[in-house]
């Protein structure tokens, strides 16, 4: 009898063992799914952070494509306003030249009516 209670004590241990180790894999099935989860976050963090990445390099491209275009336009606009500005000289230069014209001839006949006189 000594034997039997023996073997029952000890399956009942090994029956404890078993719970034991069944919690333990509870536990730990428990923990691969939140880490599954972790994993699942962190990747969709890293495509996400591509993906902003790449609306980043988009906008700095088109803010690129603006700057050029506004470039363009203000180097137009200088070439126009300096061919403008041109024409309006010369025809200031033009007319002065001709004032001046006026002026030596104005002076010339001065001269010649002093010498008359």
């Amino acid at each position: 009898m000594e034997g039997l209670s023996e073997v029952i004590n000890l399956i009942k241990g090994i029956e404890s063992s078993i719970d034991s180790l069944h919690k333990r894999a509870e536990s730990m099935e428990k923990r691969l799914e939140r880490l599954e989860k972790v994993d699942s976050i962190e990747h969709r963090v890293t495509s996400n952070q591509i993906d902003i990445t790449d609306i980043k390099d988009a906008l700095e491209r088109m803010e690129e494509m603006q700057s050029a275009k506004i470039e363009n336009m203000l180097k137009e606009l200088l070439s126009k306003a300096e061919i403008k500005n041109n024409s309006e000289f010369t025809t200031i230069h033009k007319r002065l030249d001709s004032h001046l014209l006026k002026l030596g001839r104005v002076e010339e006949e001065i001269l010649m009516v002093q010498q008359e006189k």
